[in-house]
């Protein structure tokens, strides 16, 4: 019997010979991830199984990307406690201050994550990685704390559901679309500890970014990870980034998969999630008109230098409505002077943007951005749950980043060939 992808890695990584989905596996790990919220934690429950080094300090990144630069006492304190035991592990991959940036965006791009990882992060996002071609999921702090001791942990082998996206897109319609889309489909329950992967022409023609988007947001359907196959342009992107090592990875002919899903892109529009779950979601002609007081553009979905790009397409020339708050996040420090050196950081400020540090921030309310009552924000984030960005009584709306952007400038939700 063939092989999904989840299965071929978590093989990969195991003694046991793995025969399908719902067994238990012992596997070791690639890379332990943490940030400034949820490492204290993971340290605490370290310390309390009397673990006295990491398994491998090549092997643990902890990057504080959520609250900073600090954004009160308590944030600091939170920094400080991860930054005490980084230098006491001798942990390699320590980020904060000037190297920093949003986690699931920096590993990236730092070749520190790759094909074929197995990767473990207290943070739910951490499923990004599959777009890369590695098994990334989320879990919490005590499993991550263990991790970091012990170098493995066990998995239930996820069923797979395969996505198939076929057809061709059309203008201001991208990945953002196709996984909003998909998660409208299969809703914020449907691949609950499954893997979701990906195939068909359109991901073939997509970029790596592209497709960290799309995993990004597995989780948002309930998935355990959201995989892409390896092919030459993963083994470029990663080789290019510093990564080591990777080999060619596709599914077996004879897989078996719970369901299949096939979406054509060809005439979609961009999608919008409506409050308050990201399965609420529309064509972005069904929500125009509603008035916004804030855009965001950035975070671990959408923060990517083609995603900065996408928006300075639509700002440029522009002016943003002065009633509105667009608030650019560029989601790492080298995308940050990526956007410096093509000149989009000039079309961000001529517009009225404001232009942030790489960080998290008001992703999830945590600062740079916080929403009052009654407060109404698009943002190409990726949960939009009541509360998420500020008050219980403020919206989320969630769309690809030249919404936002047209949004922005419009001062309501708009689709951007209407701008």
């Amino acid at each position: 019997m063939g092989q999904t992808l989840a299965e071929k890695i978590l093989q990969n990584h195991t003694d046991e010979q793995v025969t399908g989905a719902g067994q238990i596996v012992q596997c070791k790990v690639d890379m332990v991830l943490a940030n400034d919220i949820t490492a204290p934690l993971a340290i605490k429950s370290f310390k309390a199984m009397g673990a006295k080094k990491v398994f491998d300090r090549d092997k643990i990144s902890l990057v504080c990307d959520h609250f900073t630069p600090n954004k009160d006492i308590d944030s600091a304190e939170q920094v400080k406690v991860v930054r005490d035991f980084a230098e006491e592990m001798g942990v390699t991959h320590y980020y904060e201050c000037g190297e920093v940036g949003v986690e699931h965006a920096l590993l990236p791009e730092k070749g520190i994550v790759g094909p074929g990882y197995v990767v473990i992060g207290a943070d739910s996002h951490t499923c990004t990685y599959g777009g890369l071609g590695a098994f990334a999921t989320g879990m919490g702090s005590t499993d991550v704390g263990a991790g970091m001791a012990l170098g493995e942990t066990w998995f239930k082998v996820p069923p797979t559901i395969r996505v198939n996206l076929t057809g061709t897109p059309g203008k201001y319609v991208g990945a953002k679309d196709f996984v909003l889309n998909q998660i409208g489909i299969l809703g914020v329950s449907g691949a609950l500890y499954k893997a979701l992967e990906y195939g068909g022409e359109v991901v073939d023609n997509m970029t790596i970014e592209g497709r960290m988007t799309i995993a990004n947001m597995a989780i948002e359907a309930g998935g355990k990870v959201g995989l892409f196959p390896v092919d030459q342009k993963t083994l470029d992107y990663s080789s290019k980034a510093g990564f080591k090592g990777g080999e060619l990875m596709t599914p077996d002919a004879d897989a078996v998969y719970e369901r299949v899903v096939d979406i054509d892109v060809t005439g979609m529009a961009p999608q919008v999630a409506c409050p308050h779950l990201p399965d609420n979601v529309k064509p972005v002609d069904e929500t125009a008109g509603l008035k916004i007081h804030q855009a965001v553009i950035g975070s671990c979905t959408n923060g990517r230098i083609e995603d900065m790009r996408e928006a300075a397409e639509v700002l440029k020339g522009r002016k943003v409505d002065p009633k509105v708050r667009c608030i650019i996040l560029p989601a790492t420090p080298s995308i940050w002077k990526a956007c410096m050196q093509e000149g989009l950081m000039e079309i961000f400020m001529d517009a009225g943007c404001i232009v942030g540090p790489p960080t998290c921030g008001p992703c999830l309310g945590g600062h740079m951005g916080i929403l009052a009552g009654g407060e109404r924000a698009i943002s190409t984030t990726n949960r939009n749950f009541k509360g998420r960005m500020g008050s219980l009584e403020s919206e989320v709306f969630l769309s690809n980043p030249a919404v936002a952007a047209a949004s922005a400038v419009a001062g309501e939700i708009i689709n951007p060939a209407k701008l």
